[in-house]
């Protein structure tokens, strides 16, 4: 039986990963955004398609890019905590 402390420790790491897996994908998205904006503010073209296209390419890219670190870092987690927890070791 798994204790309580045990159980939380695993959700807080859980959730820190979460945290270092999304970070580069939604730091990329708040630069786009930003910078996009500062950009309709000066320029006074209000095109929805300057702000969705460019997030979304620059978004994806990031995601394209960073998709081997996401990937280690979940099996990591899988196979040093979550695996062991479900086999009773």
């Amino acid at each position: 039986m798994l204790s309580e402390g045990y159980v939380f420790d695993v959700l807080r790491e859980a959730l820190r990963i979460a945290v270092v897996i999304s970070a580069p994908v939604l730091i990329v998205a708040l630069l786009a955004g930003v910078s996009i904006g500062l950009f309709q503010a000066l320029t006074s073209i209000q095109e929805m398609t300057l702000t969705f296209v460019p997030k979304l390419v620059a978004m994806l890219a990031v995601f394209w890019v960073s998709m081997s670190f996401m990937t280690r870092t979940l099996t990591d987690f899988f196979h040093t905590i979550i695996i062991p927890s479900i086999a009773g070791g």
